[in-house]
């Protein structure tokens, strides 16, 4: 399969069943988080962004109901690879579509994804390891927790990739010029400082090999409003399974500073 594919294509894919870490997807294209929360939550939620804006980066906004978005010309409910569901701060559920629980008072919010960058990285001569290995990113909660806002609290929530000592300037300038999609590393090296444990044990994605010489570089990640649904326990939320992401109508490049 290839992954070379328009944002359109991709939804479609995805649509009729394709299930993938989209990492690689759609090359060019911006990818996004996705947490959609009852209308008496939302503003809880813009405000949490607000205050935690490396973690939470709001690319667009949806009305209450609304199916689709100014950047995400397709079905907010079906054309993601997978889908997660939350009730009371509890996953209750993963699954390829939530049309039947979707409702009239949700507002969605896609957030901006680390993934967007990771062409940019790659064209620098930084490696990717997910992407090497085919799989998903590692994901990690950290002991530091976000600003709150409202009913809203959590920790942040961390991506790893691990970048050779010589390159990690080079990853630095590089995501450094994407703020709206996390930016710069909030961590270079020493995960016990995050209060990570174990590198080889993610709290979400897929655990990745970090060889002699290189170092953890950690980005604030995407699935931190999904973590804050966990601690915070509102009665509903959807999200996307962290690494399966909405590909977006909008341009990497409309996200990159000089």
């Amino acid at each position: 399969m290839s992954k070379d594919m328009s944002p359109e294509q991709a939804r479609a894919a995805f649509r009729e069943g394709l299930r993938a870490p989209t990492s690689g997807f759609s090359a060019g294209w911006t990818q996004a988080n996705l947490i959609s929360l009852p209308r008496e939550h939302a503003y809880d939620f813009l405000l949490f962004a607000q205050r935690n804006p490396k973690s939470c980066p709001v690319l667009d906004v949806t009305e209450p109901g609304e199916t689709s978005a100014s950047i995400f010309d397709g079905d907010l409910r079906t054309d993601l690879p997978a889908y997660t569901v939350y009730r009371d701060g509890q996953l209750v559920d993963e699954r390829a579509e939530v049309v039947d629980l979707w409702r009239d008072d949700l507002v969605s919010f896609l957030v901006g994804c680390s993934f967007t960058f990771e062409a940019a990285l790659l064209d620098a001569g930084v490696p990717v390891r997910h992407i090497e290995a085919g799989g998903n990113v590692p994901m990690y909660r950290t002991s530091r927790q976000c600003r709150p806002a409202g009913k809203l609290s959590g920790p942040l929530v961390v991506s790893m990739r691990p970048v050779p000592a010589e390159l990690v300037a080079t990853a630095v300038r590089v995501t450094s010029r994407y703020p709206a999609v996390h930016g710069a590393p909030v961590h270079i090296g020493a995960p016990e400082e995050l209060g990570i444990t174990d590198l080889a044990a993610p709290d979400f994605g897929e655990a990745v090999e970090v060889r002699p010489g290189e170092v953890p570089v950690f980005w604030a990640c995407g699935v931190t409003p999904q973590a804050a649904v966990m601690h915070s326990k509102p009665p509903f939320a959807i999200g996307h399974a962290p690494g399966h992401m909405a590909i977006t109508d909008a341009r990497d490049s409309d996200y990159q500073v000089p």
